[in-house]
Formats: C-alpha cells, sequence, structure tokens
C-alpha cells in the first residue's frame, strides 16, 4: 500500500524524486552570496564568529530549605489573550545553589547549564540589588573637583 501512494512511486518523465522537505524530513537553506568573484571574503572566519545560547532569567527565592537547591520564582509581563493588558505570569525554577549561600527573599539570576537532576538545569548566580546600599566610595567627588561639605574646613 504504501509503495502505491504517489509520493513513492517515481514518474516516468521526472527521474529525480520530489524535493519536497517534509518527505525527506530534511530542510535546506538556500544562503544568496552577493556576487563578487571572491566569495570566500565574504564569510568571516568559523574562529570569530561566537553564538551565545545561554537562557538567564532574574528571580526571587522562595524556598531555600533543600541542601545545594533553592527554588527560584521568575516573572514575567505578557499580554492577556483577550484583553492585551500585560498581566504578571509566575514560573518556579529549581536552581543549584553550591555553598548554600541563598536565602528566601534574595534575587539570583538563573543561567542555563547542563542538566544537574530530574528537575534542576539551572545554576543560581547572585545579583547585586538595585535599591541596595550605596557606598561613600561608589560616589566619586574628584570627578567635579568640588569639596564635599563634609570636607570643607570651619572657616573661624
Amino acid at each position: 500500500m504504501l509503495l502505491s501512494s504517489p509520493f513513492f512511486v517515481k514518474h516516468p518523465s521526472s527521474p529525480k524524486p520530489h524535493p519536497s522537505p517534509f518527505l525527506h524530513g530534511s530542510f535546506s537553506l538556500l544562503l544568496k552570496l552577493p556576487s563578487s568573484s571572491s566569495s570566500s571574503s565574504y564569510l568571516p572566519p568559523p574562529s570569530s564568529v561566537s553564538i551565545q545560547a545561554v537562557k538567564k532569567m532574574q528571580g526571587r527565592v522562595v524556598c531555600a530549605t533543600n541542601d545545594k537547591t533553592v527554588s527560584v520564582e521568575v516573572v514575567r509581563l505578557a499580554p492577556h489573550p483577550k484583553y492585551k493588558r500585560r498581566i504578571r505570569k509566575k514560573k518556579k525554577f529549581q536552581a543549584h545553589d553550591p555553598e548554600n549561600q541563598f536565602k528566601v527573599g534574595d534575587v539570583v539570576q538563573l543561567e542555563r547549564s547542563r542538566p544537574i537532576s530530574k528537575t534542576k538545569a539551572f545554576v543560581a548566580v547572585p545579583v547585586l540589588s538595585r535599591h541596595g546600599p550605596k557606598t561613600a566610595e561608589s560616589v566619586a567627588p574628584s570627578l567635579l573637583d568640588l569639596p564635599l561639605q563634609s570636607q570643607e574646613q570651619p572657616a573661624a
């Protein structure tokens, strides 16, 4: 029955099989190169091409009771299918914490890694908080060349 289907029977007028990507399970991609005499100068050398497909997400630790594992909740904004208003969508991921350094409420960045266990494929990396305490060294008064009020000598 399969041999009698029109996809597998070769027609006498066409010696080539049908070039369909769906029949053969592969899709050929044709690249158009500029019409120059040396097309090899158009393509960059393979060593200079860097493709980084690492998925990074930021979230908050919601559970840190397991050994070397934290549960991180990632919040993203997505449009509502009907009303198009952006709503918060939450998802929890298990992440590897080798030193058990994260506590509940810490903000961490999740970086994709090889699968560590059945549910863990991310590594938790610390993130400095945006609203963290700023030290005096972070503000450089020497950029303006003006003395600070605390550094001025009181005139007596």
